[in-house]
């Protein structure tokens, strides 16, 4: 006779939080501990091996910080708490799950979704210079952005500085219509993105007047000492290994840098080494400086995205791709 576990949600919101559309989220545990499950109304019926029903039960438990307050849980929820049971981790996960880093205009928490993530964030914390390193969707741009909003906001640093190459336009920009700010938005729009999600869309012209807050070019970075800042070089892949070093050597007194890229989606041409991989080679020894690598089980956008990244990975281990004619329109 099969042995059947029977777990009691609270409300039906919770049902539907732990779910998820179509029930997917119960697929994916069943999937994760070889267990049946069956959702009836509030009751989530598990059946399986007695060490297989321990195991779901233990992982529905983990995600009760979600389920409880009927907050969505997703397939990175499910992924990171069954890795922390496999690990034995979950002190650091229940750290996770209650370390709110910040809360968006709408009063959304902002946490890290997985461990990697939690130690990026701690990383910036306790670094004047950070790298991280990882696939498209992994929150390596906004998490920084986060934190250094909240940094600004808590008046730990004069001024927050986003910067990224415009390599698509061969940092030429005269071409565009418009002024300086019209040519740069389309590359960082990216970081755009982030600001909004903190701030209030009618301050941030203020801000940016005053110099609070700087979107600019790489190129604009030459022949400053940046002091008292926050500053995030995003698509760092794209520097040449002397624009990296010219933009390192920025960094000034009371002041913190995170650099985030992925090495392997870089526009430069195929004979040029990319700054951020020679960075890492050259770097990682440094006292003061942290890597930090994120992967396919870190993305944190649709699940479809995660199994892209994770087919690209594993062609990059077996033969790399690398093609001279590779433009940000041809990426992935």
């Amino acid at each position: 006779m099969t042995q059947v576990l029977t777990v009691e949600l609270p409300s039906p919101e919770s049902a539907i939080a732990l779910a998820g559309p179509q029930e997917a989220n119960l697929k994916q545990l069943s999937k994760h501990t070889g267990t049946s499950i069956v959702l009836r109304g509030q009751q989530v019926l598990i059946s399986g091996s007695d060490a297989q029903m321990r195991r779901c039960k233990d992982l529905i438990d983990l995600l009760k910080p979600y389920w409880e307050a009927g907050s969505p849980v997703t397939s990175v929820d499910i992924q990171t708490v069954s890795h922390a049971w496999d690990t034995q981790r979950q002190v650091e996960l229940q750290a996770l799950q209650s370390d709110v880093l910040a809360r968006t205009r709408r009063g959304e928490a902002v946490r890290a979704k997985t461990l990697r993530q939690r130690h990026y964030i701690q990383a910036i914390r306790s670094h004047d210079l950070t790298f991280c390193i990882g696939p498209a969707g992994t929150g390596k741009t906004y998490l920084a952005a986060v934190v250094a909003v909240q940094a600004l906001l808590n008046n730990e640093y004069e001024r927050l500085i986003l910067t990224r190459p415009a390599v698509e336009a061969g940092e030429r920009l005269g071409f565009l219509p418009g002024d300086l700010q019209q040519k740069i938005n389309p590359y960082l729009r990216p970081l755009y993105d982030a600001l909004y999600e903190f701030l209030d869309a009618e301050k941030i012209p203020s801000l940016m007047e005053r110099g609070v807050i700087e979107v600019a070019p790489l190129a604009y970075m030459r022949g400053r000492t940046l002091n008292n800042a926050f500053v995030i070089l995003d698509e760092a892949q794209n520097t040449t290994p002397a624009q990296m070093k010219m933009v390192l050597t920025r960094l000034g007194f009371q002041s913190r840098m995170v650099v985030t890229g992925d090495v392997t989606q870089t526009d430069l041409p195929h004979y040029q080494q990319s700054g951020l991989a020679v960075a890492e080679k050259i770097l990682h020894r440094v006292e003061g400086i942290a890597f930090c690598h994120l992967n396919a089980s870190d993305v944190v956008r649709h699940p479809l995205v995660q199994r892209i990244v994770a087919a690209y990975e594993r062609q990059e281990q077996s033969t790399p791709l690398r093609s001279p004619d590779l433009r940000s329109s041809d990426r992935p």
